[in-house]
């Protein structure tokens, strides 16, 4: 488009920043210069939404909430759904990062409690979260050594290695012996599973 010049020389100016068909059409006419931008149409386009799924594959009653509703709006809709389930009955034990604590099988499992509520917008276990398809959980599973096995379930938004890479972090900042977080079961780390955990 030509912008109004206030001298010769830098209409010359601005004619030389056209291409040279705008550049010769401005010198040539007084029109302006009119260009047809095609825009497309939305006509057959097909939205792949994740609450098709849901609303499909997890309770015939369940509609999913949208991520932008009132948090009230979004824990009615969670409640349709139950909170994954936790093994274990301690109390969680939340201490800062850099702590140290001993490595044991009741520190790990009272860490992983206060990591489920820290950062509880990865999982399931509130309705809130729950009320827009977000059913994962995590569980302990066994300590092998140095090495902390868990077991992801449920449905995550997050990509579930990011999932497991956030609560190992979680713990070994707190339990500095831990020298690895591992699944018992890659395939848990999969979209495949993540995918099939809509259906269960």
């Amino acid at each position: 488009m030509l912008t109004k010049c206030i001298c010769p020389a830098a209409l010359v100016v601005c004619l030389s920043l056209l291409p040279q068909s705008a550049a010769f059409h401005a010198t040539t006419t007084h029109k302006p210069l009119i260009q047809t931008h095609l825009k497309s149409s939305w006509d057959g386009f097909s939205y792949d939404d994740d609450d098709e799924l849901l609303d499909s594959g997890v309770d015939s009653d369940f509609r999913a909430a949208d991520e932008n509703d009132d948090p009230v709006a979004k824990a009615m809709a969670g409640m349709a759904l139950d909170a994954p389930e936790v093994y274990w009955d301690g109390e969680p034990i939340d201490v800062p990062v850099g702590s140290q604590l001993e490595l044991s099988e009741e520190n790990v499992q009272g860490v992983l409690a206060a990591c489920r509520q820290e950062i509880g917008t990865m999982f399931g276990y509130q309705a809130e979260n729950r009320g827009v398809g977000i059913t994962g959980g995590v569980d302990y599973v066994d300590l092998d050594g140095p090495t902390v096995v868990l077991h992801l379930k449920g449905r995550f938004w997050h990509q579930r290695p990011t999932v497991l890479q956030r609560v190992g972090a979680y713990l070994t900042g707190r339990i500095p012996e831990i020298v690895d977080v591992v699944v018992e079961d890659e395939y848990e780390l999969t979209d495949e599973a993540n995918d099939a955990a809509i259906l269960d």
